[in-house]
């Protein structure tokens, strides 16, 4: 990052632009070679990311609509990011219970990514709202400091006055000051980690600021709002944004000196001049992709991919084909101890001793720290070494009703108020997750809440990142987004099945971090269940259901095949607790052997953490438990 650097000074404004037919030449000749490059980019599933950020006004959408002319459009998709509603995040209904909107802020830019492969145009992004957000939250909280432009004269900090009046204004100026550069360091977090997925992930990401000065904007926007036909392209908010000119200019520099990372540098754009304008973006394109195109490839990276895809082309294969197999089968080639039946028993032992070996090695593999913030003692899995006597069925039914009273009241003031919760639940086969979920369900509004299942990822799916699936699939704010297994499984079943390369898993864990981050930092409840159960229950549950032909359906061949794999599991479960209980996020261990325990303590721990945030906004007292 070039930080200390003013970087929208550097912009040259004094550089005459070509000759017309100069111009057209060169324009011509890069254009060819970019739509070449497009063309083996869809090939070799390569995607481009192009990010367009600056003024109103400076010609954005025109630089766009210049590339999208010669482009293939069946591989391009382009975003236009909508000027924030001002009035409706003021009175967001949420606000005084920290959520920002409906969805995350990031969650448009995730959803209208586009497939490895195809190029996405954003018309403004995630710095452009972060600045917005900045500009309504930040900096016009004090309407009795009427100076507070930078470039004007008087206090340095935007506002003038004399004695006391002076210094309150002085110190509220520094407190926006304070409050500015935190919420610039929070966008930054965001844009780093998202661009660093896109990048790790086979996108090619190009930044772009076109940037003009303000007597140009101001001109421009008149102009435009001044012509009928081009009216409808200019608000009278977006013309009054000029006035935010200088407000704007500092967190953009900040922003942009911040963000310009070596991953996913900033190109600098002089929005006065059209034509060299236009030959600097095409250039850059065609730079940036090819480099990407003709890198050397890590033959160790390859091969390690390619076996991923393979694994990943099998088992979407074996979905296309009926799945698994049925239960009479399932159990025909596996002894009761999961492991495959052979005739001796040998080689039994030698499956249990390679399945700890696979186990030691992906642990070596996990990485041994993050570079987030996690808890200091994460919930430990239980030991299993005591025996489990189960809850009385009258107390289990007088305990859950009550639980699940208190969960319903809470979600009415929960919905009232705007406040997302999402739970997800993870944990071995026949742990009881759908038991707890259904429980947790009987409790809410049905119109209130989503069941989000987790099958394998489809072909488009692939194609993206591993949480665009997550990405695009959140409860709205005021909802209840149940999860039957989640985005975990990157680092539990795709490790273990090598779905997912070493590399591709071992930074998931950080990925999942900060996508966690946002959620939280959007204002939502996130309660990550983790079901366990012992060896012993899984197997009489196993043999439980094939008895029962009513929940034959419930046991394949996929279930008696995990068993075999118990020490790989156990161990990608402790990396995970470990790599991703978070402050925001801690992992909530339940003992599963005992349905109606865990069932109960699923109930009261959505039911407590609803009400701890309801109470923790509200003084009022109108919840009662």
């Amino acid at each position: 990052m070039r930080k200390g650097t003013h970087m929208l000074e550097t912009v040259d404004f004094t550089r005459e632009a070509p000759e017309k037919e100069e111009y057209k030449a060169r324009r011509d000749e890069l254009m060819e070679r970019l739509t070449a490059l497009q063309q083996r980019a869809r090939a070799e599933h390569v995607g481009l990311v192009v990010l367009f950020e600056g003024w109103n006004g400076a010609g954005k959408g025109s630089r766009i609509s210049d590339l999208m002319y010669r482009l293939d459009a069946r591989a391009t998709s382009v975003h236009v990011t909508p000027d924030l509603d001002m009035a409706a995040v003021r009175g967001f209904t949420g606000a005084p219970w920290g959520v920002q909107d409906f969805f995350p802020p990031m969650q448009q830019f995730w959803k209208s990514l586009g497939e490895r492969g195809t190029i996405t145009f954003y018309d403004r992004g995630w710095y452009s709202s972060s600045v917005e957000r900045m500009l309504i939250t930040e900096m016009t909280e004090d309407p009795e400091c009427e100076d507070k432009h930078e470039g004007k004269k008087g206090d340095e900090d935007g506002c003038r006055g004399k004695g006391k009046k002076g210094r309150a204004e002085r110190m509220a100026a520094h407190a926006r000051e304070e409050r500015s550069v935190r919420s610039i360091d929070s966008a930054v977090e965001s844009a780093a980690e998202f661009e660093r997925q896109l990048v790790n992930d086979g996108y090619v990401l190009v930044k772009f600021f076109v940037h003009v000065r303000e007597k140009a904007q101001r001109r421009r926007l008149e102009r435009l709002y001044d012509d009928p036909a081009t009216r409808w392209r200019v608000s009278e908010g977006k013309l009054a944004s000029a006035a935010d000119y200088p407000h704007a200019y500092r967190l953009y520099d900040r922003l942009l000196s911040r963000s310009d990372f070596s991953f996913a540098p900033w190109t600098l754009i002089n929005g006065e001049e059209k034509r060299s304008a236009n030959l600097k973006i095409a250039e850059t394109l065609c730079e940036a992709l090819e480099r990407a195109l003709d890198a050397p490839e890590d033959e160790n990276a390859k091969a390690a991919a390619e076996a991923a895809a393979a694994n990943s082309d099998k088992a979407l294969a074996e979905a296309a084909a009926g799945g698994a197999k049925g239960s009479q089968e399932a159990n025909a080639g596996f002894t009761e101890d999961g492991f495959p039946r052979t005739a001796d028993p040998a080689e039994d032992e030698a499956a249990v001793a390679a399945d700890k070996a696979k186990a030691k090695l992906q642990r070596s593999q996990a990485p041994t720290a993050s570079r987030f913030i996690l808890v200091d003692d994460p919930a430990p899995l239980p030991k299993h070494d005591k025996e489990v006597v189960p809850m009385d069925q009258e107390e289990y039914k007088q305990r859950l009703k009550k639980e699940q009273k208190r969960l319903y009241r809470l979600e009415l003031e929960m919905y009232r108020k705007r406040i997302p919760l999402i739970a997800l639940f993870e944990g071995g086969d026949a742990a009881g997750k759908g038991g707890a979920i259904k429980r947790v369900a009987q409790a809410l509004d049905a119109r209130a809440y989503t069941i989000y299942p987790s099958p394998a990822p489809t072909r488009p799916e692939l194609l993206h990142p591993h949480l665009w699936r997550y990405w695009t699939r959140l409860p709205k704010a005021g909802h209840v987004g149940i999860y039957d297994r989640s985005w975990y499984g990157r680092v539990l079943v795709e490790r273990i099945e090598g779905f997912a390369t070493p590399g591709e898993w071992g930074r998931a864990y950080d990925e999942i971090n900060d996508f966690e981050r946002e959620l939280a930092r959007w204002g939502a409840i996130l309660l990550k269940f983790w079901i366990d159960v012992s060896p012993e229950e899984q197997l009489c549950r196993f043999r439980e259901r094939e008895d029962n032909p009513s929940k034959r359906w419930k046991i394949t061949s996929e279930d008696w095949r995990n068993r075999a794999k118990l020490a790989q599991y156990r161990t990608a479960a402790e990396d995970m607790i470990r790599l991703t209980s978070t402050p925001y996020a801690p992992w909530i261990v339940v003992p599963g052997d005992d349905k109606k325990a865990a069932r109960i303590e699923v109930v009261s721990s959505v039911a407590d953490a609803l009400e701890a945030r309801l109470r923790s906004s509200d003084d009022s007292g109108i919840i009662s438990a």
